[in-house]
């Protein structure tokens, strides 16, 4: 089978099932913006400290992309349980570092860097599935999604922790 098959020369894309859509419909919109934080997710488990937590994120948001790409789904799967993980590290990361005080800049070492990145195109993925509205509102995925940048700011913050390396802190003008 060729990757390439030139169904898509003219600004279309196919949806499970065979439906054809613009390739900015924003269901496709939302695909491609789990799909591209998923990909830099895969740039965050090279020296990360938690590389097996990003591939099972990894795992639940091709889960979430492999819903999208389905033709007038509504979500079928709860992403519940996931939820509750996320909220369990947060808190178990969150019991070894020092309360913010300030806001911080993304930054200190490549792996809080790559998380810090990696939490800006999740919000953006979050942004993308409001965009589909509410007759494809997916309240459990939207959660989800949500608590996945809050999981990944605290993971850039631990990250640096483990590695010895500060929170770079905001300073105002």
């Amino acid at each position: 089978m060729k990757i390439y098959t030139k169904t898509g020369d003219c600004g279309e894309t196919g949806l499970l099932g065979g439906v054809r859509v613009p390739k900015n419909d924003p269901r496709i919109e939302a695909l491609g913006s789990v799909d591209a934080l998923n990909a830099w997710l895969g740039v965050c488990v090279e020296g990360a400290v938690i590389p097996k937590e990003l591939l099972r994120e990894q795992n639940h948001l091709f889960d979430l992309g492999a819903e999208l790409a389905h033709p007038r789904k509504a979500a079928e799967e709860s992403f519940e349980t996931e939820i509750l993980v996320l909220e369990a590290e947060i808190d178990a990361w969150e019991a070894d570092l020092e309360p913010l005080r300030n806001f911080i800049l993304p930054g200190g070492c490549s792996a809080s860097a790559n998380l810090h990145y990696a939490r800006a195109l999740c919000r953006t993925a979050e942004r993308r599935l409001l965009d589909l509205g509410q007759g494809s509102y997916w309240p459990t995925h939207v959660r989800y999604l949500n608590r996945l940048s809050d999981w990944m700011f605290v993971a850039a913050r631990w990250s640096g922790y483990k590695q010895g390396v500060a929170d770079v802190l905001w300073t105002k003008r």
